[in-house]
């Protein structure tokens, strides 16, 4: 009876802490859903005796998940790699030193492959002047995309300024070199329109970066202060930010 008692007072004492952090795990014992489990998993406390129970449960959700998936599901991968990660570790959480060896290797594979077929290897819609971002749905209104033709005269480089491009960022990535005058940045363009970033520094220094709708891409730049702006989706995005190391700025995100 004790133990019963003892396991209640740990559950309602892990539930309120996870309630302070905004997030609602009272009934998660119940729940059947992969990401609110997964959540769940990343914000309890390691001694939480719920974890146990699910995540042998989220577990096998996923396997079941990725047998019955369209082979074209593109949630599969996702899903692949947070079952692995669950085999050998308590969560999926990972820290900000291991998302960006993540990200790093990622791009490292994907520059690899483009300066081995010696051409982009990014499938996008090119931008037109008639392509509209809906600024207000309730009023109707909208405005063109004034920055069609710049945003296709950026993506159509030639084979020879691709692989000028790609070398630069390949090297950038293999490059830990503390004191390195230059790092690269991620841009991950979540939004479903093309984007155009842009990156003003001290004087004249400035740099831009097309990046498709539902896409990304790297830039390497000069380490210092910038700022970041770009209209995503007809939203202004504005953000000062200090560059002294690789990052990934996501846009267009809920």
């Amino acid at each position: 009876m004790k133990q019963v008692l003892l396991l209640l007072c740990c559950m309602f004492f892990f539930t309120m802490s996870a309630q302070k952090k905004g997030k609602d795990y009272s009934n998660i014992l119940k729940s059947n859903n992969i990401y609110e489990i997964n959540a769940f998993l990343r914000d309890a406390h390691p001694d939480d005796p719920r974890r146990s129970v699910l995540k042998p449960r989220v577990m096998e959700m996923m396997k079941e998940y990725i047998k019955n998936a369209h082979p074209a599901d593109q949630k599969v991968k996702d899903m692949q790699e947070m079952l692995a990660m669950l085999r050998r570790r308590p969560s999926t959480k990972i820290t900000f030193d291991e998302m960006n060896a993540i990200i790093k290797q990622k791009q490292i594979a994907k520059y690899k492959a483009e300066l081995a077929a010696k051409q982009p290897t990014t499938v996008y819609t090119p931008s037109t002047a008639q392509n509209t971002f809906v600024v207000n749905a309730a009023a109707n209104m909208a405005i063109p995309n004034a920055e069609a033709e710049e945003f296709n005269m950026l993506m159509a480089v030639s084979p020879i300024e691709h692989k000028n491009k790609t070398v630069k960022i390949l090297n950038s990535l293999f490059d830990n070199d503390p004191n390195a005058k230059e790092c690269i940045v991620l841009i991950q363009n979540k939004s479903d329109c093309n984007i155009i970033v842009r990156m003003e520094g001290v004087g004249t220094t400035k740099y831009r970066l097309a990046v498709p709708a539902q896409g990304e891409g790297s830039i390497v730049i000069e380490k210092g202060q910038y700022l970041f702006t770009s209209l995503v989706c007809g939203a202004q995005y504005a953000s000062q930010k200090t560059i002294q190391r690789p990052i990934m700025v996501a846009l267009g995100s809920q």
